[in-house]
């Protein structure tokens, strides 16, 4: 699928939000919508929508990552992805959303489930520098792309 996206990104030239960054106040949810519109426009170079980390947030809320996708590609706007979130999201309190977002932005690696800690270990080798130290999961992503 690709398709003329006026708020999609060229992956290929400048990196997703950090998961830390929110959207309609879920982390996650601003890093997966910069991939899901990149894929829609064919820019999203190694990036992949739908991804273990995506799926995290679509199973939190409930998600159809076929339907956020088409929403997507009407060239919403943040605001209003923001808006179709909230508006088809299951329904979760503040105090849920807050210890869900808290969870991720400290989940350690040894907390993780073991095939996607076998996986990180070789890809925290891979593109992680020597220097940098990863404490918890998101720190991986911002590492690499230079954030931290």
């Amino acid at each position: 699928m690709t398709s003329k996206l006026t708020h999609a990104l060229d992956l290929s030239k400048s990196y997703p939000r950090s998961p830390r960054a929110t959207l309609a106040g879920f982390v996650v949810a601003a890093r997966m919508l910069d991939k899901c519109r990149a894929v829609i426009a064919g820019t999203a170079n190694e990036y992949h929508y739908n991804c273990p980390l995506d799926q995290v947030f679509l199973d939190f809320t409930g998600i159809d990552a076929d339907a956020f996708q088409a929403f997507v590609a009407t060239d919403a706007d943040d605001d209003a992805v923001a808006a179709w979130i909230q508006e088809n999201s299951k329904p979760l309190s503040k105090e849920e959303i807050v210890v869900w977002n808290n969870s991720l932005r400290d989940k350690r690696i040894s907390e993780m489930p073991a095939n996607l800690q076998v996986f990180l270990e070789d890809y925290i080798a891979e593109v992680v520098p020597a220097d940098k130290i990863v404490y918890n999961w998101f720190d991986v992503y911002d590492i690499e792309e230079g954030r931290i």
